[in-house]
């Protein structure tokens, strides 16, 4: 008996998560077959944006902007470490680490899929002079996570680019 309430309970919860709308994230379905990317092709950021839409969708990305449908254009990338709390000693205790990354996706003719816009993100981090070593691993490992939830952030916006981009068209074809 006591197994039979325990599956009940457990496909009810299950029901209950399917009814509203719940879904793991998948793949991101982008609505742009070419896409180039402003950014040095040797950046961090270039090989783990590439590597994400090209093994997220059928996009590839292309070199030159004239040959691509869509355009990322980087309109400012800023990292910033902010001291948030002092010590007694006047030392920093607690950063505050922000990354804003400013951006528009614009198609070949210069239309804007995605108007100019900007993804803030931020990290709290405490510090101690006794562990200064670990603390740089752990600010690193910080900078390494913002820069991953950047890329997931930028993917997902891409992909609403889609209605957008679909109502863009809609426009130009109506008289």
């Amino acid at each position: 008996m006591k197994l039979a309430t325990q599956l009940f309970v457990t496909f009810g919860l299950v029901g209950l998560l399917a009814a509203c709308g719940f879904q793991l994230r998948g793949d991101y379905a982008l609505p742009f077959q070419t896409m180039s990317i402003a950014l040095a092709p040797s950046s961090e950021l270039y090989a783990q944006l590439k590597r994400s839409i090209e093994a997220s969708s059928p996009t590839r990305i292309v070199d030159d902007p004239k040959d691509a449908e869509a355009n990322l254009v980087v309109l400012g990338d800023r990292n910033e470490k902010v001291i948030l709390t002092l010590n007694s000693a006047g030392r920093a205790r607690e950063y505050d680490l922000v990354r804003t990354f400013a951006f528009k996706v614009s198609s070949a003719n210069n239309a804007d899929y995605i108007p100019p816009s900007q993804i803030v993100l931020r990290r709290d981090m405490t510090f101690n002079d006794d562990l200064v070593l670990s603390k740089e691993s752990e600010e690193a490992l910080l900078w390494r996570d913002i820069q991953s939830d950047l890329i997931q952030q930028l993917l997902r916006r891409l992909a609403t680019a889609k209605l957008k981009a679909a109502s863009e068209s809609g426009n130009a074809t109506t008289p």
